[in-house]
């Protein structure tokens, strides 16, 4: 994709794919939730021998279709992005900064009651009021997101923290496809290490960025993992994401998919104070989990069942798989009975086009000779 020549078709295709990506990791999110801490055992034994085959009811949440934290964090994380380059007019030009600032808009809707109408920075994300609500929120994103302190890769926010969800809102970084892969594997790695400082987790959200980046710019999967194990061979603690990639292209050529392959992608870590033999949810495995299933898939309702009937961190590989599906696919390949109930879908089709808008059009909504009131009052610039 060549950016900075947005012909119709091409700023059509890149909108249906960013919807797809967004929307695909919503629906995966969304369809893995109720099999929280469920092993494959009890999810046969509560949904049938066939496991969860579509929208079911959270006990935490309420009504089928309903997202968690994952996806509240993603839409903090465009929200983010966007007012990166809104903000790059003022010479202000520091993406980490911009996404931690979304992040606390975040860590606010999980204490407040509603949105703070005296807080001028919000934004019109921060005003929805759906998204005031706990959907289970990873404990290291609240530690993470509770103070203003901006963690670094030197001084990375709970540095033991090897969970998936830094991975799980991460999508939205492979979506900036006018910058180089490295770039944004690097932009994705600092903000990941604001709430999971573990290599094995930041560099997971930074693999995941890098593949959907090479999506959809065009590439095959297999290809963009490819080019993804490239840039993270000269990462240090790379080796368990690595090894994760490596499994899940393997397993593609060791019989038909189903639930016990992606078992197998999904043994968990176990934690050095655990009480012995147990394990703990791990980035890599929910990686290698999500590239398996998008890799076998025979459409994009197929991969996400295969991605969240296990018993590892069945939303975020769900949300993972989800992400990678739509990349490739684009919105109209997403299962439309799915959509039709996914929570918050009015809000997420919004922030999808107007990050297309802002990728395509920046310069006329708030270049220096031209500026949207409207714009920059949706995305300030403070």
């Amino acid at each position: 994709m060549v950016t900075g020549l947005w012909g119709r078709i091409e700023q059509q295709d890149f909108r249906s794919r960013i919807r797809g990506t967004l929307l695909g990791a919503a629906l995966g999110d969304a369809l893995g939730a109720p099999l929280t801490g469920l092993s494959l055992d009890a999810i046969r034994a509560a949904h049938g021998p066939d496991g969860l085959t579509g929208p079911a009811p959270a006990p935490t949440h309420g009504r089928r279709g309903r997202v968690t934290a994952a996806t509240q964090l993603t839409l903090f994380t465009v929200d983010g992005l966007i007012r990166a380059h809104v903000r790059r007019d003022t010479g202000a030009w520091h993406p980490p900064t911009d996404v931690h600032r979304a992040y606390r808009r975040w860590a606010a809707t999980q204490h407040d009651w509603g949105p703070d109408e005296r807080r001028e920075d919000n934004g019109w994300l921060a005003q929805q009021e759906w998204l005031y609500a706990r959907r289970d929120p990873d404990r290291a994103c609240l530690t993470g997101f509770g103070d203003d302190v901006l963690a670094t890769l030197d001084r990375p926010k709970n540095p033991t923290a090897r969970g998936a969800a830094a991975a799980a809102r991460s999508a939205p970084f492979g979506l900036l496809v006018g910058w180089e892969p490295a770039l944004v594997l690097q932009l994705t790695v600092e903000c990941a290490a604001q709430s999971h400082g573990h290599p094995t987790a930041h560099l997971s959200a930074g693999a995941l960025a890098v593949i959907v980046h090479g999506l959809i710019r065009g590439d095959s999967l297999d290809a963009a993992v490819q080019r993804t194990l490239g840039l993270l061979g000269a990462r240090p603690g790379h080796q368990p994401v690595t090894d994760a990639l490596q499994r899940a292209m393997a397993a593609v050529t060791r019989g038909a998919p189903g639930p016990e392959a992606v078992e197998a992608l999904s043994p968990g870590t176990t934690e050095p104070d655990a009480t012995p033999g147990k394990t703990a949810p791990d980035a890599s495995d929910a990686l290698a989990v999500a590239v398996y299933c998008a890799l076998v898939a025979e459409d994009v309702a197929h991969g996400l069942r295969l991605a969240v009937n296990h018993g590892g961190d069945s939303v975020a590989a769900g949300s993972l798989c989800g992400a990678l599906l739509g990349a490739l696919h684009g919105e109209t390949a997403l299962p439309p009975a799915w959509l039709a109930e996914l929570e918050g879908r009015a809000t997420l089709l919004e922030l999808c086009d107007d990050f297309a808008l802002e990728m395509t059009q920046g310069p006329t909504l708030h270049g220096p000779s031209t500026a949207s009131p409207g714009w920059l009052a949706r995305y300030p610039r403070g």
